[in-house]
């Protein structure tokens, strides 16, 4: 008891004395029983006040979902949705798709941590896992593939073993109201898991089918299941419920798409867009309208419906008269008419989880103008193969992700920690062998033995893959490869010696093309057109009549609110000549 209490606090460092004291009591009685998994793998379970608190494998120790319900702040916790649970329970690991980013940012954890998943709107812990890549890896894969390796979770068989108690209700620590709300929506119980999983055999261990040595215990075992399930089918008012959840999990994923497709579609139109947007780019209206639509923890993607494609499911609408879908500019398909009063629009109620202000947005969709809000880039940097020697001293490995004033911060902490400060003028850095090998090119090597400050910096920079941060307001920041490219306006020549202005890339500032050309057109009076940009892939390019950089100046740096250096082409603006 002693050795395990050590061990104990040795995994939990944060546990105090008393709460040791209290999870591994001196007198009371503690049990000892061993188990196996479904692949024959030995596993100790300790059990106090019969229910199992702590189980080991393989000589580490994982606290029980009942242990962590008495200390929710053990283990460092991500929030899934409830619907989530099933999934998880029924021995499938949690994808990244399916964690919550809250407003504070997720909690800093490295590859292997061993971590809690809470479900939104409640600390109590229901599973408890294996991170499988850092929280940086997790931001740069975009939130996409395998985060965590699920080990046990509440309604599990291990949870079984217990008193079968459900998770306490505990107030989430930061209370994000929209994350209420729609956490509100989410939470009646057993609803369709949002979630698609792969359990992992190498690094999840199946405790969810555990098989007991003892057949007496494993025939009582039964015996409570059979009783325990007798009991939750008693109320006979989750029997709709229950009906319902079995239909929705009877659609293929395919029909499940389709219908999040229709659902967004629908609510796009009767709350997002008004008749003055139109003619409307369908790519506009997928990527600011549709997608604003998408409920919390669901994500569109047209390959994995049965359209395939964005205009055939825009066709689809075409055919129920629901739409019109013209191609206005060569290769550039926009949304110039809409029948408001179809009764499918009419019928559309907008889902709980989205706020009355979004539902009243039909009727004053007239009077309503969208405020631009200029997006927050910040430019990271991610370590490189060739630069690992040089940040592996601080635990940062390849791909790890920093900003300029980590980068700096660890560059100065190896120079302290290697003495490379020069003695006579401590402006200067001596140049040792990993210094070397990152930073200087091989004709240098033979060259240089110092570098002053700012240029071992910038060197280190320079040779760090470049990445960016985006967050767009009301959105979660999105981490993308390279750094942004700017705004570029220019100036063409056309026939008759007529100029044209040419912008690109508004889009990956939040600019919706469209509306730019069409307050351009109101305040140059001078035709505007949307026309695809050469060698960009979905994205189009506005062209209008004259040279109207003063007019675009105005309007990018003082309306829009956008920094200049994320703007190129300004200096082509026309001089103004004197007046006579």
């Amino acid at each position: 008891r002693r050795k395990l209490r050590s061990d104990v606090a040795a995994a939990f460092p944060t546990l105090s004395t008393e709460q040791l004291a209290e999870l591994i009591p001196n007198k009371e009685e503690l049990n000892v029983i061993k188990i196996y998994s479904h692949k024959g793998e030995a596993i100790t379970v300790y059990m106090n006040h019969r229910n199992p608190i702590l189980f080991e494998v393989e000589k580490v120790l994982y606290p029980t979902v009942y242990t962590l319900w008495v200390y929710p702040d053990l283990l460092p916790a991500f929030a899934t949705w409830p619907p989530v649970l099933q999934k998880l329970a029924g021995g499938a690991d949690l994808m990244l798709p399916g964690v919550v980013v809250p407003s504070s940012g997720l909690p800093r954890v490295q590859r292997g941590t061993l971590c809690a998943v809470t479900l939104l709107g409640n600390r109590a812990p229901v599973a408890v896992g294996v991170a499988t890549m850092s929280t940086e890896e997790m931001l740069a894969a975009g939130m996409k593939g395998k985060g965590f390796a699920v080990l046990h979770t509440h309604l599990d068989h291990l949870w079984e073993y217990g008193d079968k108690s459900s998770p306490p209700t505990l107030a989430p620590l930061v209370t994000d109201s929209a994350a209420k709300e729609s956490a509100g929506d989410e939470e009646e119980e057993g609803q369709e898991p949002a979630s698609s999983c792969s359990p992992e055999p190498e690094q999840c261990l199946d405790i969810r089918d555990l098989s007991l040595k003892d057949t007496d215990t494993c025939a009582e075992l039964l015996g409570q299941e059979e009783l325990h399930e007798n009991r939750a089918a008693e109320p006979a008012e989750d029997a709709s419920t229950e009906d319902q959840q079995e239909a929705e999990d009877s659609r293929t994923p395919q029909e499940q798409m389709d219908a999040l497709f229709n659902q967004c579609f629908f609510h796009a139109l009767k709350c997002k867009v008004k008749k003055s947007d139109l003619p409307l780019l369908t790519s506009t209206f997928l990527g600011s309208h549709m997608f604003s639509c998408c409920p919390a923890g669901k994500q569109l993607d047209i390959k994995k419906s049965s359209y395939k494609k964005f205009s055939k499911f825009l066709q689809c609408m075409q055919h129920q008269k629901i739409l019109q879908v013209k191609e206005l500019n060569k290769g550039v398909e926009s949304i110039v008419e809409v029948d408001w009063k179809h009764p499918d629009i009419k019928a559309f109620v907008v889902p709980e989880g989205f706020s009355s202000a979004s539902a009243g947005q039909d009727s004053k969709s007239e009077d309503r103008e969208q405020v631009y809000h200029a997006p927050e880039i910040i430019p990271l940097y991610g370590v490189s193969t060739k630069m690992i020697p040089l940040f592996q001293e601080s635990g940062h490995r390849k791909g790890s992700i920093l900003s300029s004033s980590e980068v700096r911060n660890i560059i100065i902490n190896y120079v302290k920690n290697n003495e490379l400060v020069d003695e006579t003028n401590k402006n200067f850095v001596k140049v040792n062998a990993i210094l070397c090998d990152c930073l200087l090119d091989k004709s240098e090597q033979d060259e240089i033995s110092y570098l002053k400050w700012d240029e071992l910096v910038s060197r280190c920079l320079g040779r760090l893959q470049p990445l960016h941060q985006v967050t767009f307001f009301g959105q979660e920041p999105v981490v993308r490869k390279g750094n942004i490219e700017p705004i570029d306006i220019s100036i063409a020549q056309r026939s008759s010696n007529k100029k044209v202005t040419i912008v690109k890339n508004l889009e990956l500032y939040g600019l919706d093309p469209q509306c730019v050309a069409n307050t351009l057109q109101q305040k140059v009076q001078a035709s505007a057109t949307i026309t695809p940009a050469p060698g960009a892939k979905d994205r189009v390019q506005v062209q209008i009549q004259g040279n109207q950089i003063h007019h675009l100046a105005k309007m990018l740096l003082e309306e829009y609110q956008l920094p200049r250096k994320y703007i190129q082409g300004l200096e082509k603006a026309p001089k103004l000549g004197r007046k006579k």
